[in-house]
């Protein structure tokens, strides 16, 4: 890595969230400077309807540090972050949402807590959603697991930090950000949880509801279990320097 590169990439995938761009721009720069190494912000416009390509535009003249990438139709969630884990340069990898759920507070102990580990995963302490999310999403995480036969807490939580290296050959599908966690798993790599904080929406309105989360969840699920049993882990080489010596 050069020396002019940034070792933390913070993707975000945007999709009309015009409201909460510059609350969410201003807090985040703030604490990630604290951190006092080179950083980037990616948000990926998903073809938003409203004004939120325009505002980020804006952003771009305060923020150097902000890189905006638009897609040219809607591909949802797992798309965006496709695209940002494609043009992100750092070491590491933040992932959050751009409705300011998530805390960008908790962004060191993400950090603190990636030491000897690939990713480190949100489990949110207390769910600032209404109950249909709340119970879909308790459903979708204990069927989920029994399925995939992985033990993640909160897959709906796309507050995480993840080693840039480890999601060289991540399959990229509809629905592959609920997945993440046992997918770098499956390749090898080590996976740990901790509690973040989660905030209500005060702004903008929910992109998921019942149909678009757990249904096409659940149905995601017996993809990922084909996976299981087809997949070649992403750690299948021995390193150079292990290698014995003929």
């Amino acid at each position: 890595m050069m020396p002019s590169d940034p070792t933390l990439s913070i993707v975000i995938p945007v999709y009309n969230e015009q409201d909460n761009l510059v609350p969410l721009l201003d807090e985040l720069v703030a604490v990630v400077q604290e951190l006092d190494q080179p950083f980037e912000i990616i948000c990926v416009d998903d073809a938003s309807t409203d004004n939120s390509f325009s505002v980020l535009q804006d952003l771009k003249q305060k923020y150097p540090q902000l890189r905006v990438i638009q897609h040219a139709v809607n591909c949802g969630e797992s798309a965006g972050q496709a695209t940002g884990f494609a043009h992100a340069r750092g070491r590491w990898i933040v992932t959050m949402d751009a409705d300011q759920q998530n805390d960008p507070a908790d962004i060191p102990a993400l950090l603190e807590a990636s030491r000897h580990v690939d990713a480190v995963c949100g489990i949110r302490r207390r769910r600032e959603d209404n109950w249909v999310k709340r119970t879909s999403s308790k459903v979708a995480n204990g069927f989920r697991n029994k399925v995939t036969g992985d033990v993640i807490a909160d897959a709906g939580c796309t507050f995480r930090l993840l080693k840039r290296e480890a999601l060289r050959e991540i399959p990229v599908f509809n629905g592959m950000h609920r997945f993440l966690p046992t997918l770098l798993r499956l390749q090898g790599f080590k996976v740990v949880e901790i509690p973040v904080n989660h905030r209500p929406r005060i702004r903008g309105e929910s992109k998921y509801g019942i149909g678009n989360r757990m249904f096409r969840g659940l149905v995601d699920c017996f993809a990922i279990l084909w996976w299981r049993k087809r997949c070649l882990p992403t750690r299948r080489f021995v390193p150079e320097d292990e290698v014995p010596s003929p």
